[in-house]
Parts: C-alpha cells; structure tokens; sequence
C-alpha cells in the first residue's frame, strides 16, 4: 500500500494521522509524509522504546510497508534525530517566543518554564526526554547537544537577570538552571496522557513547587 492511498483511509492512531493530502506541490507533499513518519515512530518510541521499535512496528502504525518508508528516511537514526531534533526546535521556538514577550525577567523565566514543561508532555519532546541522544553517532550526538546548550544557555540568562532585578534570591545561575531544567525534564518520563491530571495542571503544580519550595514557611 502507499502512503498515497493511506492519506485516504483513517489512521488507526489518530496521533499519525497527516493532513499532506492536500499538500499543493510534490516537495510539500513529501514532506508532509515524511512528517507523519516522524510522528509515528515518536509515538512508538515513547511507547516501547528505541530498540523495542522496528522500522516494520512504524510502517504497520502507518498502515503502509516497510520499503515505503525508504522514501522518507534512511534508517532508524535517521528517525531518531528528526525526532528528537524537532523535540529541542519547538523548545528553542517556544522560550524565544517568551523572552520576546519582553516584560520583567521572572515573567520571563515562568513563561519559558511552562512552555519546557509542556513541551517534555508532547510526543516529540518526551521522545527527546525518553530515549534521549546516546542512541545517536558522535556526530548528531554534538549537534543535539549543541541545541540543548542553547536552552541551557536561555534558563541560565533569565535567572542571573531575575537575581538582578531582584525577583529572584541571590543564586548560582548555572546550578539554578540545571536544576530547573533537570526537575521539568523528569515530566517527560512519567507524564502519561489521559491520567488524573491534565498538561495544564502538571506544568502548574511542578513549576509552583520549584518555585515556592516543599517546606512550610514560618507564619505559613
């Protein structure tokens, strides 16, 4: 089968399902597919794993067959850094959209602590949480690590102007940011979609306790 004659029949997971039917040029269109691909095998993934998943386990969630997927992607690799390399895009994206927000620096490190937060909840950036680069050759391995310096990089900025400001306690801005980061980046593993709490309520619930503390304040 196709992925021509997929795009006319439901996905049997809504996730993978890919609007490129309509996609006006070939380019679009093979991208759009190669989209779905992407899509697919994060599901995947997150779900049983990298070595768990077989390029046969993503053409079956596509309802297509396996040589189909030569069309779009060289290997499993291949699969694994478009994942996680749009996971780290859509994060890079979302903090320079808050700190373009402008406002105060604290405003700033809350805006970009939701959008990690939300974003690790997601298929693509809980497969970057998840199976995370050590799959990967030296070579992508250094480029995946170069975009998570960047997000590093924005955390540690927001909290050495928040101390500035004074919204925030004299700190170490790079073990502040680590620890920020390390504590958001946890969600990804455990998040389930479906439970108790919504994505909404998780990011608000992790982010206030990372910001008010556990301990009972004295007149509390």
């Amino acid at each position: 089968m196709t992925l021509q004659k997929m795009a006319r029949k439901p996905s049997p997971a809504p996730e993978a399902a890919s609007p490129w039917s309509g996609a006006p040029d070939r380019e679009q269109q093979r991208e759009a597919k190669r989209q779905a691909v992407l899509s697919a095998a994060a599901q995947l993934f997150n779900e049983r794993g990298f070595h768990a998943t077989s390029l046969d386990d993503i053409a079956a969630r596509l309802q297509v067959s396996k040589p189909t997927l030569y069309y779009y992607v060289k290997n499993k690799e291949e699969i694994l850094l478009g994942c996680v390399r749009q996971g780290l895009q859509m994060t890079i994206e979302g903090i320079e959209a808050s700190r373009a927000a402008g406002g105060k620096a604290i405003d700033q490190l809350m805006a970009c602590m939701q959008v990690y937060a939300r974003i690790v909840m997601q298929d693509f950036g809980m497969c970057l949480i998840r199976v995370g680069d050590e799959e990967l050759s030296p070579d992508s391995r250094q480029e995946l690590r170069r975009l998570k310096s960047e997000i590093d990089q924005a955390f540690r900025r927001l909290v050495a102007e928040g101390v500035a400001e004074g919204s925030l306690p004299p700190c170490d801005p790079k073990m502040t940011a680590f620890v920020i980061a390390g504590a958001l980046s946890w969600v990804g593993r455990w998040y389930q979609p479906g439970g108790a709490y919504t994505p909404e309520q998780v990011a608000d619930q992790c982010i206030a306790t990372l910001c008010q503390g556990i301990l009972k304040r004295p007149g509390g």
